[in-house]
């Protein structure tokens, strides 16, 4: 398999979306930071999605498509999760060689459908055709544009008490493969930002579930705090697309947690 064929458009989408249907739970986690050395890192450690994060972070087009490069010549599916629902990036990032993607704050139905109509070629969607990596610089075409409509992921993000409200509307609209809960700014739309134990937080979340039960929509959650118990008790609350934090995170809590038991352990300890 030459370099130009890797499975980051066709195996590696078809696969997460078959696990989605199936309902096997998926983890992943979200990449901020822009290095190719830590997509690698992720990559490597077996997760069976990584998001590029466009939205909050400092990440161009450019550099996600070294992030989806990396990430998909490790065997790990690459989402890139968009600065705004907007078709000429989802256009841009697709043709980079992301086999789906995350769009932010879809509160409405016509949202959902402006998303799907990007992300699809005619006659089912709008996106633009053309020759970039994810056609293998014009070698694939033919087998990509045959198999982009069918494989490529659409998860709308659930983070806004409008979205909620019009929940059982977006996850029916045709070619929706997925949402994932934002719990930072769903919990700041209902004016309790990031407290995550909120009933009211925990009233809105469970709507939402129940809506993905009856339109067996897969149901995603960003989890923010790299723990793995709540990892677990996500996956046992029914959500089965889960993003376990974040790369800047995962870095940050190991050397502060290890930190933290090497200076316990110098206590008291007499000089040499």
């Amino acid at each position: 398999m030459s370099c130009l064929q890797d499975k980051g458009n066709d195996v590696l989408a078809r696969s997460l979306k078959a696990k989605l249907a199936a309902c096997e739970p998926v983890v992943g986690s979200w990449m901020s930071l822009g290095d190719t050395g830590v997509a690698e890192i992720m990559a490597s450690a077996g997760f069976d999605f990584l998001t590029i994060d466009m939205e909050h972070s400092a990440i161009s087009v450019t550099q996600a498509q070294e992030l989806i490069r990396v990430v998909s010549l490790c065997d790990v599916c690459p989402l890139v999760r968009l600065t705004t629902n907007d078709s000429a990036l989802i256009k841009r990032v697709l043709d980079a060689g992301a086999a789906g993607v995350i769009v932010p704050m879809v509160n409405s139905e016509a949202e959902a459908r402006a998303a799907v109509a990007a992300v699809k070629y005619p006659p089912v969607g709008q996106r633009s055709v053309g020759l970039a990596r994810a056609q293998g610089y014009g070698t694939t075409f033919d087998s990509y544009f045959a198999a982009a409509n069918a494989d490529t992921l659409v998860i709308v993000q659930i983070e806004h008490a409008d979205a909620v409200a019009n929940a059982e509307a977006i996850l029916t609209v045709p070619g929706v493969d997925g949402f994932i809960i934002g719990p930072y700014d769903l919990s700041a739309s209902l004016g309790i930002a990031g407290q995550f134990d909120h009933p009211r937080l925990l009233e809105a979340v469970d709507r939402v579930q129940r809506v993905a039960r009856s339109t067996g929509v897969a149901a995603g959650f960003h989890l923010v705090r790299p723990v793995p118990a709540e990892l677990l008790a996500t996956l046992a609350d029914g959500f089965i697309f889960v993003a376990y934090s974040v790369d800047f995170m995962l870095l940050g809590e190991t050397c502060r947690r290890d930190l933290a038991v090497i200076r316990e352990g110098l206590q008291g300890r007499p000089p040499s």
